[in-house]
C-alpha cells in the first residue's frame, strides 16, 4: 500500500513526532511505501519528497509559535495556516498527482497546515484517516484547561466557543482566542468530519469527548499507540536508585506546582527532564529558591539520554491537571520496568491501573501525591512488582504488532469501500 503520512513537523521535538517514526518504520518494514508531507525546516530528517513540502511560516529553525517573529508576511501566513492554505491544497495536491497513494494518514495538521488538505484529498479521490491524540477539534487550545484559572474546562465542548474568547485560552489573549475559535467553527462549518473516513483515537476517554461533541461514532476507532522497543539503545541494566523522575514539557497544566510541592520538605530526589516554550520553569525555580528540596531540573534531552534516567530511577510521575492524552512517557516508563505515579484524571486512568501497574493521586493534591511518593520511596520492593505488572501490560497490549495489525485492518477496509 502507498500512503501518504500528514504532520507538520518532519523532526522529533517530543511524542507526537515519536510515533510519526516509529508509524513510518513499522509500515516500512512490511512492505509499505509512506510518503511524507510536512512543512520545511532546517531540523527536518531528510526526506525525497522535501519539494512538496509547505514553506515555513517564520525562519524554518523554530520549534514553536512563540519563537517565530511576528512581521507582516508571517502574520499573513499564519492566519492562512489557521484557517484555509491554498498553497498546502495545491502542493497536497501535486503530491497525490505524482505519486498516486491508496491513503492518507494525517497525524498532526492544526494551525500550520490547514485543513484545506481534506479538500485535496476528495478532490483526487482519495481516502483520508484522521488520527486525533489532542482536543483541537473541540477546544481552543486543545487543552480542556483554562490557563489563567488553571482549571480544567469543557465549556466549549457543546457551549459556544466565545467561552474560549472570554476565558482568553490561547495565549493569555482575546485575539488569538478569537482567531482560533472561529477556525474551528470554519473546521466544522466545512464539515471535515464528513471528509475524513475514519477518525484513529488512541484513548478511549479522548473518543468519548469527541463523540460528545458529534463526531459520528460510527467513524471513531480506538487504536491505542504503542511502544518502539528499537527505540531503546541504552544497554545499561535496569535498577531501582532512589529517586523519581518527570519527563515532559514544563507548563502549568502538567501539574508542575503540585509536583515540586509534593516534594519540597522531604529528603527525596526528584529529577525534572523537558523544556519550557513560556519561561515557566523560571517560575518554578523562583518558587523553590528558599526552600528545602532535592530537586534538579536536567533541560531538555533526547530519547537516547532520557534511557538512562528511566534505566535508574525507582519510578516516574505524570501529576498532570489537564486531560493528557496518552503520554508515551507512560509507556517510556513501562518499557523500563518502571510504575508511575499518575493523577487520577482524563486518559491516564486507562493505562496507569491503580495498585496494579502504578499508584494513582487526586487532582492537584499536593498531600495525596506526596503520602504515594513516599509509599513508593520506601517499599522498593512494591515499585519493582509494580514495574514488572507494567512492562507486562506494555507488552501484551500496547505491542507494534497489535497496533499494526489494528491499523492495518482499519486502512484495507477503508481503500476497499472508498
Amino acid at each position: 500500500m502507498k500512503i501518504i503520512l500528514v504532520n507538520y513537523r518532519y523532526f522529533i521535538s517530543g511524542g507526537p513526532e515519536r510515533y510519526l517514526f516509529n508509524i513510518k518504520g513499522l509500515l516500512e518494514e512490511n512492505g509499505h511505501t509512506v510518503i511524507p508531507f510536512s512543512i520545511k525546516s532546517s531540523l527536518n530528517k531528510p526526506s525525497d519528497y522535501e519539494e512538496y513540502f509547505l514553506d515555513p511560516v517564520g525562519a524554518g529553525d523554530e520549534v514553536y509559535f512563540g519563537q517565530i517573529k511576528n512581521d507582516a508576511k508571517t502574520v499573513v501566513k499564519s492566519f492562512s495556516r489557521m484557517f484555509y492554505s491554498l498553497e498546502a491544497k495545491k502542493k497536497l495536491g501535486k503530491l497525490i498527482e505524482d505519486t498516486k497513494p491508496d491513503l492518507i494518514y494525517v497525524l498532526h495538521y492544526q494551525n500550520k497546515i490547514s485543513a484545506s488538505i481534506f479538500d485535496a484529498a476528495v478532490k483526487h479521490k482519495v481516502p483520508v484517516i484522521h488520527r486525533i491524540s489532542d482536543f483541537g477539534q473541540i477546544c481552543a487550545n486543545a487543552l480542556f484547561f483554562r490557563p489563567r484559572q488553571k482549571d480544567i474546562c469543557e465549556r466549549c465542548l457543546q457551549g459556544s466557543k466565545i467561552n474560549a474568547v472570554v476565558n482568553k485560552c490561547v495565549y493569555d489573549s482575546y485575539i488569538y482566542s478569537a482567531l482560533k475559535a472561529s477556525s474551528i467553527e470554519l473546521q466544522r462549518f466545512l464539515n471535515i468530519t464528513k471528509k475524513v473516513n475514519a477518525f484513529v483515537v488512541p484513548s478511549k476517554f479522548t473518543l468519548s469527548k469527541l463523540k460528545e461533541s458529534g463526531f459520528p461514532n460510527s467513524k471513531l476507532v480506538h487504536i491505542p499507540t504503542y511502544f518502539n522497543f528499537q527505540s531503546i539503545t541504552n544497554g545499561s541494566p535496569v535498577e531501582y536508585l532512589p529517586f523519581a523522575v518527570y519527563i515532559g514539557r514544563i507548563e502549568s497544566e502538567k501539574g508542575l506546582l503540585t509536583l515540586v510541592k509534593a516534594f519540597e520538605n522531604t529528603n527525596f530526589n526528584l529529577k525534572i527532564i523537558g523544556f519550557s516554550a513560556t519561561g515557566y520553569e523560571a517560575e518554578l525555580k523562583e518558587y523553590l529558591k528558599d526552600k528545602k528540596h532535592n530537586i534538579e531540573f536536567l533541560g531538555k534531552m533526547d530519547f537516547g539520554e532520557i534511557q538512562t534516567y528511566l534505566s535508574q530511577c525507582l519510578f516516574t510521575i505524570v501529576p498532570s491537571e489537564w486531560y493528557d492524552n496518552f503520554p508515551n512517557t507512560i509507556l517510556e516508563s513501562f518499557a523500563f520496568k518502571k510504575c508511575v505515579v499518575a493523577t487520577n484524571t482524563g486518559s491516564l486512568k486507562e493505562i496507569v491501573v491503580n495498585n496494579e501497574t502504578g499508584i494513582l493521586f487526586e487532582l492537584k493534591s499536593v498531600d495525596d501525591l506526596k503520602r504515594k511518593i513516599e509509599i513508593l520511596f520506601n517499599n522498593q520492593a512494591l515499585s519493582i512488582a509494580l514495574g514488572d505488572n507494567a512492562y507486562n501490560k506494555l507488552v501484551t497490549e500496547f505491542s507494534a504488532g497489535l497496533h499494526f495489525a489494528k491499523l492495518m485492518e482499519l486502512f484495507e477496509k477503508t481503500v476497499a469501500s472508498y
